[in-house]
Parts: structure tokens; C-alpha cells; sequence
């Protein structure tokens, strides 16, 4: 028997840790959007970037995909709180 291609097995893992860290972000990003918290976006950015990293490399769309919703939730409520709040 052939042993399976390491190569597959850790594009599943990053798709895996792509979740997780996607997962983790989702509560403090909703955190995030009361009033007078939204500075706490700043800190659910680098997190939501790093999970979408791992969700490039992949093979999956999940990881990716709710990373960049993350993402995108957490930029628009920076922009429309004026960076801050």
C-alpha cells in the first residue's frame, strides 16, 4: 500500500485551522459592532486575514469563505463607525 499524499492531507488541515480561526472571529466581530466596541475590530482583522491565508492555500471554499465574510463585516463596521467606534 501506498501511503497517502502528504501534500493533500495539509491543504485539508489548513481549510480545518481556516475554520477554526474563522469560528473563533465570529463572536468578537459581533461583539464588535455595539456601540462604543467597534474599536475591537482592529484586533478581529489580523485574525480574520491570517484565517484567510489558510483558506487560500486550501483546497476548500469554507475556511475562505467565512473568513472573508468576517472580514468583510468587520471593515464595514470600522468604516462606518469612523475607525474607531
Amino acid at each position: 500500500m501506498r501511503p497517502q499524499h502528504t501534500g493533500s492531507i495539509s491543504r485539508r488541515m489548513f481549510n480545518l485551522i481556516s475554520l477554526l480561526i474563522g469560528v473563533l472571529a465570529i463572536p468578537w466581530v459581533l461583539l464588535a459592532v455595539l456601540p462604543l466596541i467597534g474599536a475591537l475590530n482592529w484586533l478581529v482583522i489580523p485574525w480574520a486575514l491570517l484565517g484567510l491565508f489558510f483558506g487560500v492555500l486550501s483546497r476548500g471554499n469554507a475556511g475562505r469563505n467565512l473568513n472573508l465574510i468576517v472580514l468583510i463585516v468587520a471593515v464595514i463596521r470600522l468604516w462606518l463607525g469612523g475607525g474607531l467606534f
